[in-house]
């Protein structure tokens, strides 16, 4: 587990293999409740190589000094991103 929001990563290895290779993060916010913004992709064993780019949302809850993923959001696509980008520009000019 980390302990702080910097050290938080959804990069996930098994058998020698980046399966979920994070590219960027940006920390939304700060505190005993976090939010975390990733970009990633995602290993294609049967094609082996990565796919398309993705994007997901994290929230971690910090307890007894440590931070434990409470929820997520994964955004499919860049389409995808683009229609919620698209509409919180027109919520929040």
């Amino acid at each position: 587990m980390s302990e702080t929001v910097d050290d938080l990563t959804i990069s996930y290895e098994e058998d020698g293999i980046e399966l979920v290779k994070e590219l960027e993060k940006y920390v939304l916010s700060k505190g005993s409740w976090s939010t975390v913004l990733y970009k990633y992709q995602e290993w294609n064993k049967q094609k082996e190589e990565y796919g398309p780019e993705k994007a997901t949302i994290r929230r971690y809850q910090k307890r007894d000094g440590s931070y434990r993923q409470q929820s997520k959001f994964n955004i499919s696509s860049g389409k995808q991103a683009k229609e919620i980008s698209d509409i919180l520009e027109k919520w929040f000019p």
